[in-house]
């Protein structure tokens, strides 16, 4: 069962997220505001995981000082919640598949980045560095192709659909789609400079849960004044019995609970075993927005096999690395102890004839 358990959780995250996706266009369909969205999330994602923290790291947690405070509160600032008012009017604007694609980037992002802050190695000469540029380069047609090319709808075997709205995937401009898919783009990349930041800030402040959840805190004081600035019109904070406040409630839950999920699978099985199963939820996305009636564009659909192609290729490659370097390093260790028993061996005394 132990063994079962990281597949379960990975697969049962990337539904999540899935559904998050669905329920989230849908609200937005329906007029739900997106500053006022990301507030109540980030608020009930707060209120549940603050006893959770204390909860099990009240005693282990280091006393937290004014400057990791300061870091903490930057960090959520721009990871997450300008990068989430930024995703979610991306999400507004394209479709729930693209902004499936898109967070196919985030790990190949996060290692770019981690080459350029020199967390990383990128060598071209050898045939791992060509297969991670290749995996950037697929990522980045994918990016293109999504943002240009729409193309025909795949259209869905359900003529029923389980909601109405006004904005249906042929009605979305060509502006407002790139737009969308850019803005999407755009908090990709401020959530991978969050997670190459947040390994520099997880060694001043080792607490994970509490670290997670002491942002999320602040996010929520951040989006709550953005909102603010945002959205005036004050009658659109009323949550009434619609998606919008399914959506809301449903969101701010899994928000909390992928946190921990993704805590526990990075400490059970490493941050490459869980980026693996990004693409699981672009699969997710597009089987249920089939079962509920909805078309999906070809376009979205190529974007993300070219984004998951990538995805995999920087993978491939990490892996070929590691596992020149520990044949390397196996090879140095033998070298070494053969050294070490020619110099310590005991000489055979030379006798005449």
């Amino acid at each position: 069962m132990g063994n079962i358990a990281p597949y379960v959780a990975a697969f049962l995250l990337r539904l999540i997220y899935g559904v998050v996706n669905i329920l989230t266009k849908v609200a937005f369909s329906q007029g739900t505001s997106t500053s006022v969205f990301v507030f109540y999330r980030h608020l009930i994602a707060s209120v549940l995981l603050l006893p959770i923290a204390f909860a099990f790291e009240r005693n282990t947690a280091p006393p937290l000082s004014l400057k990791v405070a300061l870091k903490l509160f930057v960090h959520a600032l721009y990871g997450m919640s300008a990068a989430m008012n930024i995703s979610c009017v991306g999400l507004d604007y394209a479709s729930a598949t693209s902004a499936s694609s898109v967070a196919n980037l985030l790990p190949v992002l996060t290692f770019f980045l981690a080459v350029l802050f020199g967390m990383e190695s990128l060598n071209l000469r050898r045939f791992h560095g060509l297969v991670k540029v290749s995996g950037i380069a697929l990522c980045s047609v994918g990016v293109i192709v999504l943002a240009l090319y729409q193309g025909p709808e795949l259209k869905s075997f359900i003529h029923h659909l389980l909601y109405h709205h006004t904005s249906h995937v042929a009605t979305n401009s060509s502006r407002k789609w790139i737009l969308g898919t850019f803005l999407q783009s755009l908090a990709a990349v401020m959530w991978a400079i969050w997670a190459v930041l947040q390994g520099y800030l997880s060694g001043e402040y080792p607490s994970k849960l509490f670290n997670i959840t002491l942002q999320i805190v602040f996010a929520t004081a951040q989006s709550f004044f953005m909102a603010l600035v945002i959205e005036r019109d004050f009658s659109r904070w009323k949550l009434g019995l619609d998606i919008g406040l399914v959506a809301i409630v449903y969101c701010g839950i899994t928000f909390a609970i992928s946190c921990y999920i993704q805590i526990w699978l990075i400490a059970k099985r490493g941050p490459v075993f869980l980026n693996m199963t990004v693409p699981l939820t672009l699969m997710f996305t597009i089987t249920l927005t089939f079962l509920m009636g909805e078309a999906v564009t070809l376009g979205s659909v190529m974007s993300g096999v070219l984004m998951v192609g990538g995805l995999y290729n920087v993978l491939w490659g990490k892996r070929i690395e590691q596992v020149a370097m520990s044949v390397q390093e196996d090879g140095e260790t033998a070298a070494c102890s053969d050294l070490e028993e020619q110099e310590t061996a005991v000489p055979v005394p030379t006798t005449q004839d």
